[in-house]
This record gives C-alpha cells, structure tokens and sequence, in this order.
C-alpha cells in the first residue's frame, strides 16, 4: 500500500471535477504523497478510458483547478505553535508565531506569488473563483482585531469576549476563528494553520513548502534577535514581546486584508499600500534573481545563488515552451480543423441561398456574411500569431517571458474568440471537434 491518507473526496463545482483532502502530514512526505496522488489519478483514469485532467483551466468559463496547501509548525514537545490556545502563555507564543508570519509574507509576498507561477495557473489567479494574485494576509475578524490593537500599543480586550483589563502583563485568550470564510484571499489563517490558496492543480507542492519555510525561519530569526536585544536591556519578556509584535503590525500591517479580494477597489487599495501585484508568471518569474530573494536563500542555507538561478531558468524554459507548444496548436486547429468546416458550411449555406432565389424564395443572408467575416478574422489573427511565433531575437530571457505574454498569448485568446463564436454558428454536423457543451453536459 502506498499509505496515502486521503480524507474526504467529494464533487466540485465543475462538471466532472473532484476535491480529494488528504490528512495533515510532514512537509516532505505530503509532497511525495501528492506527486503518487498525480500519477496514480492519471494512470488510472488512462486504465478506464479517461483523461485526468489536472490542468488549471482546462475550460475556459468555467471552474478551474487549484491546491490548498494548509501549512502549520510545530515539535514534539510544543505541538502545533499555529494553535491560539486557550492560556497566556500558549497566546504569546501563538501571536509571536502569527506575527512572523505577518512579516515574512509582506516581505516576501513576490516571492509566493512566484513559485506559484506557471503558464497554466495564469489563466486562473485573479479570476472570480480563484484568489487573486495579490499576496495577502487574512486572519479574520477577531484576530485581525487583536493585531490592530497591538499595533495601538496593548491589548485590551478580544471580540466576542467583552473588556479583560489584562494590560501588558499577559495576553488575552480567545476562540479560534473560522477564518475560512473569505475564500476571495490567498492566504488565510483558518482556526489552527495558514491555508495557501494560489497553488496550481498541476504543481508540486514542494515549492511554495519551501518558500513558507524559508520565510517564516527568516522572520523568526529576526524576532529571536529582537527579543534577545531587548531581553539584554534589562526589558521583561511580556514587554519585549508587544514591542516587537507592534514593530510587525507598523511596518508590515498593511499585507492584512479582510475584504473582497476580487474588487477592483482592492486591487486600487493593495497598490496604495505598496502591495505587488504581479499578475502573470512573465511579471513574478524574474523575482527569483532579485537580490533580497537571493539574500533570503543564502542567509538560510536552503539555496545558493546558482542553484535558485538554476531554478528560474528551468521555470522560465517550462514557461516559454508551455506558451509555443499551445501557441502552435491553436493556429494548426484553426487553420487545418476549424477553417475547412467553416468555409465548408459557408459554401453550403451561399448554394442553399442562391438556389433558394432562382425559384423565387428570399433568405436573409446575415448568417453567411457573420461565418464569412468571422472566418476571415479568425485566419487573420491565426497569421498574425504564426509572424508572431517567428520571432527569436531577444535581449533576455525576461523580454521573451514578457513577448510571450503581452503578445502571443493575447493572439492566442482572440483566434479563440473567433473559433468560439464560430462554434455557435456552423453547423452541428459539420462541426469537426466535441463541442462545449458534448465535453461537459453530454454523458
């Protein structure tokens, strides 16, 4: 037996799409378990005449696909340190935790949003069923609460709990919060962990792992030396601790957000506070070569300078080639499959039309100008994306992603516009591919 422990397995909200949870485990073997999960759900499905599909967005319209990665830390004597607890003591060490957190992902949100970036996982970051590709941080309402009265100098009280005089002496306890509920953020603190909610259907977990790891180590290594510094002052530890949680709140306060994460006003709001908004792997890519990152791996021993280069190239490449192979595909349908059926239609139709009026009877020809225009369209695009796909010369690899994105993709998304709507208009039996609705509603 592989020992893979999934949990609930239900449907979701796409036709013929499914939710496994496996059980909470260690990092590393939670990877390896969701690469066995992959295959095995490819393999299998092959074995019964299916295609598993772990694309992000394999139907455009519709639900698409993604991982939730609920990470927490913990040992053997402490348990879980993303625990609230219900005692001072376990708040302290809850809050300076949380607070980590707060910090590493504000100073190094552009990082998450990069090991998250792929050709396939830009179709779905930031449309209305997935996060957006904004990092942000949600806590919920009471623990949000608590920060911001940190941030004002002590702890008063908790909501839900009325006043609790406790001033700076302890902390206050309090419920776990159902955090869950905004689903519009992509990293939210959900009763006992952070869920990581951009993650792609097809990626390894592996990455963003990584990268939460590195970053909360980062922050905690800073914490710890604020603390000692203090500690050495003479400062006792309650005190040490609401400064240095305050410090987090005033520098790094502004990646919490409780609101709607798909409004256009966020996306206004999170560029007022000085929040990346990188929102295509073209954009997120590069920050892997940027120096605080580089300064972030080598600081914690987990990559070298080489090695994290070695890793954007390797991304980059997967990117670029990912962009061709589809960029090709779609001229080569639309040229080879789409365009003889619609010529085909639109001759039958003029002879159906013109035969009509020998003998008197008059056809709107409304229908065969729209085929006619639209075919014209669609093989005009299709050229402009094969001059496009011509083009080798670049200054840099980041110019590439960049081409890759601002042009050939958006000549990839109006071929299809046209081959949609075409869709809609030829025939039903001289159409030559499933249609939408045979792929998702017919059984």
């Amino acid at each position: 037996p592989l020992e893979i422990p999934p949990k609930p397995r239900h449907n979701e909200v796409a036709p013929g799409q499914f939710e496994i949870a496996p059980f909470f485990e260690a990092a590393n073997v939670a990877s390896d378990h969701q690469q066995l999960t992959m295959t095995i759900l490819r393999n299998t499905a092959k074995k019964h005449g299916f295609i598993c599909l772990l694309h992000e967005k394999p139907f455009a319209g519709i639900n698409g696909s993604g991982k939730h990665v609920n990470w927490s830390v913990g040992n053997a004597t402490q348990g879980n340190l993303l625990d609230p607890g219900d005692t001072p003591h376990s708040n302290v060490q809850f809050l300076v935790f949380c607070g980590a957190v707060i910090r590493g992902v504000h100073k190094y949100g552009p990082l998450l949003r990069a090991v998250v970036a792929t050709a396939s996982n830009d179709h779905r970051l930031g449309a209305n069923e997935a996060p957006p590709a904004i990092i942000s941080v949600y806590l919920g309402s009471q623990l949000e609460d608590i920060f911001e009265q940190i941030s004002k100098g002590g702890v008063k009280g908790s909501q839900g709990r009325g006043i609790m005089n406790l001033g700076v002496e302890t902390l206050p306890t309090f419920i776990k919060d159902a955090g869950d509920r905004n689903r519009t953020s992509p990293f939210a603190f959900t009763g006992n962990r952070f869920e990581f909610r951009a993650v792609g259907s097809g990626q390894s977990v592996s990455g963003p792992l990584v990268a939460m790891n590195t970053i909360l180590a980062d922050s905690l290594d800073w914490v710890a030396n604020k603390l000692e510094s203090d500690l050495a002052k003479g400062t006792d530890l309650n005190s040490a601790i609401q400064t240095v949680l305050k410090e987090v709140m005033d520098d790094h306060g502004t990646v919490v957000f409780g609101g709607n994460g798909y409004s256009e006003e966020w996306h206004k709001m999170a560029e007022e506070r000085g929040l990346a908004n990188l929102r295509t792997t073209a954009d997120a890519l590069p920050v892997l070569k940027a120096g605080y990152i580089e300064d972030l791996f080598e600081k914690t021993g987990v990559l070298t300078p080489v090695e994290l280069v070695s890793r954007y190239d390797v991304y980059a490449e997967q990117y670029l080639l990912a962009i061709e192979v589809e960029a090709k595909l779609v001229g080569s349908i639309a040229k080879t499959i789409i365009y003889p059926a619609a010529v085909r239609y639109l001759s039958d139709l003029s002879s159906t039309i013109a035969g009509l009026k020998e003998i008197g009877i008059e056809l709107e020809k409304a229908t065969a100008e729209k085929v006619a225009t639209l075919v014209k369209s669609m093989m005009d695009t299709a050229s402009k994306l094969s001059a496009a796909l011509s083009k080798h010369d670049f200054a840099s690899t980041e110019d590439h992603m960049q081409y890759a994105s601002q042009t050939i993709r958006p000549l990839m998304d109006e071929v299809r516009q046209y081959a949609d709507a075409l869709e809609g208009e030829v025939a039903d039996d001289l159409w030559p591919l499933p249609t939408y609705q045979e792929m998702l509603f017919v059984k």
